[in-house]
């Protein structure tokens, strides 16, 4: 699979200066660790689940979540477990390529229960998803997925969730994110990536952002943001990959703030429709979240909605003066350090302050690929729609 694979290869020819790289669900875990792209959830209970699979792979979904746990009632668990051993079954029937797919428990025994009852279409997963994770509740989930793993002899990946009241909690914040960071570094090999449950911090208080505002815009949950990128984001190899929160909105809502999508970028052809669009969808927000999500060293994003996909994948590939910049950082003859100005002529570039934004940028070009010089973000997602 690749970013952008369900359109045409003339299409993608036209838009990508280096073309998103291909990969599977045994490429390299920082491989896939930056791939995830728009991770998109599902409740296990749908009962033609692994048509939407199938579906949601020929839209351009690369990774999915199928979650047992917020996303159902608690009584519908036995069903939905039933439900996923029928439809990885019939998935494994059809022979079809399928995204990077991971399941989402609530307890550590579902993870041997599951890998034991999904018999031989086990090999479809990628991994599980763990809820509410600290070091007390996150430790028996790794030993269960190792047990898993081991039984199956098969690669499986966690990705944690960081949601509990914990973390958010002042007062037990910097123990508790020192108890995650022993517990992931433990199972380095086996975290993919770090997911943040913004919907669980807002909860603890009573809040919910509404389509108008980011998750940076609602101070505490920013606050925590920062100190999850902080202590377990670095770039000097202790670092995971950390995934956007996800964005809660897809239908028209009334607004009360202006529009926050500018309409230079959309001034050409048929483009103020798709602006028009995004606005009446609430998604000029979501857009504003994927690029704050970049700055604060989130890469990816959680996602309910088909619709959200193609603007975090359109907005994850990397521009030609990115990629200029960090092949400039990042040349041999440069190891010593020192200042050039950009080859755009409009900023400098230091190469040992830099360097790791340069290294993060090309980990990003390899799967998302590098758009020519006149291809903007527009173009990408008008792609992407399109197919």
């Amino acid at each position: 699979m690749r970013h952008f694979g369900h359109i045409s290869p003339a299409a993608r020819k036209g838009l990508f200066h280096r073309e998103p790289a291909e990969f599977d669900a045994g490429s390299p875990a920082g491989m896939l660790s930056a791939a995830l792209g728009a991770t998109l959830y599902s409740p296990a209970t749908r009962p033609r689940l692994a048509d939407d699979i199938i579906k949601q792979a020929g839209r351009g979904v690369v990774s999915m979540v199928l979650c047992l746990e917020d996303s159902i009632d608690d009584s519908e668990v036995t069903a939905a477990e039933e439900n996923l051993v029928r439809q990885f079954a019939d998935l494994a029937a059809r022979g079809v390529e399928v995204p990077l797919l991971f399941i989402r428990v609530r307890e550590p025994e579902q993870i041997t229960d599951l890998v034991n009852r999904l018999g031989s279409s086990a090999g479809l997963l990628s991994g599980f998803v763990l809820p509410k994770f600290t070091e007390e509740r996150g430790v028996p989930f790794m030993e269960a997925l190792t047990k898993a793993e081991t039984a199956r002899s098969q690669r499986l990946f966690a990705m944690p969730v960081l949601e509990s009241p914990e973390l958010l909690h002042l007062e037990s914040r910097g123990a508790t994110l020192q108890g995650i960071a022993r517990t992931v570094d433990r199972y380095r090999d086996r975290v993919l990536a770090l997911r943040l449950g913004v919907t669980d911090f807002c909860s603890a208080y009573g809040l919910r952002r509404a389509p108008d505002m980011t998750a940076y815009d609602v101070q505490l949950v920013a606050a925590v943001i920062a100190d999850v990128v902080n202590v377990l984001g670095r770039a000097d190899g202790t670092g995971f990959t950390i995934t956007g929160p996800v964005w809660e909105y897809f239908r028209l809502q009334e607004r009360m703030f202006k529009p926050q999508l500018r309409r230079s970028p959309f001034l050409e052809g048929r483009a103020e429709e798709l602006r028009t669009e995004l606005i009446e969808h609430d998604l000029d927000g979501l857009l504003r979240e994927i690029e704050l999500d970049r700055a604060n060293g989130l890469l990816g994003k959680t996602c309910i909605h088909p619709s959200h996909v193609a603007p975090v994948h359109a907005l994850s590939v990397v521009s030609h003066e990115e990629f200029s910049d960090a092949q400039d950082i990042l040349r041999p003859e440069r190891g010593g350090g020192g200042v050039m100005r950009s080859a755009y002529t409009n900023k400098m570039n230091e190469v040992k302050p830099h360097r790791a934004w340069a290294e993060r940028t090309l980990r990003r070009a390899e799967v998302f690929g590098v758009a020519k010089e006149d291809v903007g973000f527009v173009d990408l997602l008008a792609a992407g729609l399109a197919e």
